[in-house]
Protein backbone atom coordinates (compact mmCIF):
# COMPACT_ATOMS: atom_id res chain seq x y z
CA UNK A 1 0.00 0.00 0.00
CA UNK A 2 1.07 3.28 -0.82
CA UNK A 3 1.83 5.28 2.33
CA UNK A 4 3.51 9.00 2.94
CA UNK A 5 6.14 10.80 4.90
CA UNK A 6 3.57 10.61 7.91
CA UNK A 7 1.93 7.18 7.34
CA UNK A 8 -1.05 7.93 6.07
CA UNK A 9 -2.40 6.37 2.74
CA UNK A 10 -1.78 8.57 -0.14
CA UNK A 11 -4.00 10.13 -2.47
CA UNK A 12 -3.62 7.53 -5.46
CA UNK A 13 -3.93 4.55 -3.02
CA UNK A 14 -7.09 6.24 -1.74
CA UNK A 15 -8.83 6.73 -5.41
CA UNK A 16 -7.56 3.41 -6.50
CA UNK A 17 -9.49 1.61 -3.71
CA UNK A 18 -12.61 4.02 -4.06
CA UNK A 19 -12.25 3.28 -7.40
CA UNK A 20 -12.19 -0.39 -6.96
CA UNK A 21 -15.18 -0.40 -4.36
CA UNK A 22 -16.93 1.28 -6.66
CA UNK A 23 -16.63 -1.15 -9.23
CA UNK A 24 -18.11 -3.58 -7.05
CA UNK A 25 -20.48 -2.06 -6.19
CA UNK A 26 -22.24 -1.17 -9.26
CA UNK A 27 -23.25 -2.53 -12.86
CA UNK A 28 -22.60 -1.37 -16.31
CA UNK A 29 -26.26 1.05 -16.24
CA UNK A 30 -24.98 2.98 -13.38
CA UNK A 31 -22.07 4.01 -15.78
CA UNK A 32 -23.83 4.22 -18.21
CA UNK A 33 -26.21 6.80 -16.40
CA UNK A 34 -23.26 8.57 -14.58
CA UNK A 35 -21.63 8.69 -18.90
CA UNK A 36 -25.09 10.05 -20.11
CA UNK A 37 -25.51 12.92 -17.24
CA UNK A 38 -22.04 14.02 -17.81
CA UNK A 39 -22.29 14.35 -21.48
CA UNK A 40 -25.44 16.20 -21.32
CA UNK A 41 -23.82 18.61 -18.60
CA UNK A 42 -20.83 18.76 -20.90
CA UNK A 43 -22.97 19.60 -23.77
CA UNK A 44 -25.43 22.06 -22.21
CA UNK A 45 -22.01 24.03 -21.03
CA UNK A 46 -19.40 23.97 -24.57
CA UNK A 47 -20.43 25.41 -27.73
CA UNK A 48 -19.69 23.67 -31.49
CA UNK A 49 -15.87 25.52 -31.67
CA UNK A 50 -15.35 23.44 -28.21
CA UNK A 51 -16.42 20.30 -29.97
CA UNK A 52 -14.38 21.19 -33.55
CA UNK A 53 -11.23 22.11 -31.14
CA UNK A 54 -11.52 18.61 -29.13
CA UNK A 55 -12.22 16.66 -32.75
CA UNK A 56 -9.21 18.69 -34.33
CA UNK A 57 -6.94 17.57 -31.46
CA UNK A 58 -7.94 13.88 -31.44
CA UNK A 59 -7.60 13.93 -35.33
CA UNK A 60 -4.31 15.08 -34.60
CA UNK A 61 -3.04 12.89 -32.13
CA UNK A 62 -4.60 10.38 -34.13
CA UNK A 63 -2.83 11.01 -37.21
CA UNK A 64 0.49 11.25 -35.62
CA UNK A 65 0.09 7.85 -33.98
CA UNK A 66 -1.08 5.79 -36.77
CA UNK A 67 0.35 5.45 -39.96
CA UNK A 68 -0.92 4.51 -43.65
CA UNK A 69 -1.47 0.71 -42.87
CA UNK A 70 -4.17 1.86 -40.14
CA UNK A 71 -6.24 4.24 -42.25
CA UNK A 72 -6.22 1.66 -45.13
CA UNK A 73 -7.68 -1.03 -42.92
CA UNK A 74 -10.16 1.04 -40.86
CA UNK A 75 -11.04 2.07 -44.50
CA UNK A 76 -11.30 -1.76 -45.27
CA UNK A 77 -13.68 -1.98 -42.23
CA UNK A 78 -15.87 0.77 -42.82
CA UNK A 79 -16.67 -0.13 -46.68
CA UNK A 80 -17.87 -3.55 -45.43
CA UNK A 81 -21.05 -2.23 -43.67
Amino acid sequence: MARNNNGKMSREEAGRMGGEATAKNHDKDFYQEIGKKGGDATSKSHDKDFYQEIGRKGGEATSDSHDKDFYKEIGRKGGKN
